[in-house]
């Protein structure tokens, strides 16, 4: 079966015969994992598991794993990683060294998600929040300026891959100035056109090359006073593929989050006239899914080329690791800043 152009989630650590039966018939592209769905190193295992029989391939597997506030998978069964801000207070002021520890904070990541069969990971995030922003983004970030940010953003994307896991650049073009959290409310920002082309896409142009990208459920006065970044056709096409360059797979943020208006349906069918390749719904109340897999198009042409072109990104080995004296290296550079 040709699978849908969206990605799931599942409401616990096991799936019910409803969803199984469910994903089944509307085979989702792909699926997503949240702390409500990860007990144990097996039964995390068993679940991916799972999710990829019920579809019948190698589907890719999604998670948040961030370091810091957003990390799914931790102690005691898994290590605490840092918020990426840390990685820029690194000791000393040489970049390649902060990049250095950045990749290989990635690798080490990348290797406990291969072990449960995730594949996919909602890295890195390359929003530049400026002072008074809400807090939604803060520490997430890899620094307040573009250049850091696109430095270090790229050296956990390139960890990632090189250990066998997809990057997913966020939030396109641009979170980090918004003064609302998203997943509650509508965030409207105000800078200009030149504003935001000189600070907030500029990691996003540097990063153009990677696989997938997660979009911002933000409104740009100046380039869309109507429609926020995921159901904007003009963003997508002036900024996203215009400006930026991005040619890859470009996937909402969660059509479950407050910040959209409207039906689920409404929502779903909205991002894929705005020019979204793939919709991802989080939450996993199986009524919502039914709704967004009834307006998820089959998974075909330009969409159906760069969701194929990214996978191929991680179609290798991993390369090669000695994990315990990589740990003992990131543990040690990460002491220093605490």
């Amino acid at each position: 079966m040709t699978a849908r152009a969206f990605i799931a989630g599942c409401s616990g650590p096991v799936l019910t015969a409803e969803e199984e039966a469910f994903f089944r018939a509307a085979a989702p592209w792909g699926f997503i994992v949240f702390r409500r769905n990860i007990e144990t190193p097996a039964q995390l295992t068993a679940l991916t598991a799972a999710l990829r029989e019920t579809v019948g391939r190698d589907a890719p597997i999604l998670i948040d794993q961030e370091g810091g506030r957003v990390q799914r998978m931790g102690p005691p069964h898994w290590p605490a990683y840092p918020p990426g801000r840390a990685y820029g207070r690194l000791a000393g002021n040489d970049p390649l060294y902060h990049r250095e520890i950045a990749r290989l904070g990635a690798r080490l990541m990348a290797d406990d998600l291969r072990a449960v069969g995730i594949t996919v990971d909602c890295v890195p995030v390359l929003d530049v929040p400026i002072a008074g922003a809400h807090d939604v983004i803060g520490d997430r970030a890899y620094g307040r300026d573009p250049e850091t940010v696109a430095l270090l953003g790229r050296a956990a994307a390139e960890g990632l891959i090189a250990g066998g896991v997809l990057p997913v650049i966020k939030h396109i073009p641009g979170h980090g100035r918004a003064a609302a959290d998203s997943h509650h409310d509508l965030p409207v920002v105000q800078a200009s056109r030149a504003e935001l082309e000189r600070q907030d896409f500029v990691p996003f142009r540097h990063l153009a090359d990677m696989p997938l990208a997660m979009t911002a459920h933000v409104v740009y006065t100046a380039l869309d006073p109507e429609h926020p970044a995921t159901t904007s056709a003009s963003v997508m096409r002036d900024v996203i593929r215009g400006h930026i360059g991005y040619d890859g797979l470009v996937m909402s943020d969660d059509v479950s989050m407050n910040a959209l208006s409207g039906s689920l349906a409404e929502r779903t069918r909205a991002a894929f006239a705005a020019g979204c390749d793939m919709v991802l719904h989080c939450n996993g109340r199986l009524d919502e899914m039914e709704a967004v897999a009834s307006d998820s198009p089959e998974l075909g042409g330009e969409a159906g080329r760069r969701a194929a072109a990214a996978l191929a990104r991680i179609a290798h080995e991993p390369e090669p690791l000695n994990a315990v004296d990589a740990r003992a290296r990131f543990t040690a550079a990460l002491a220093a800043v605490a």
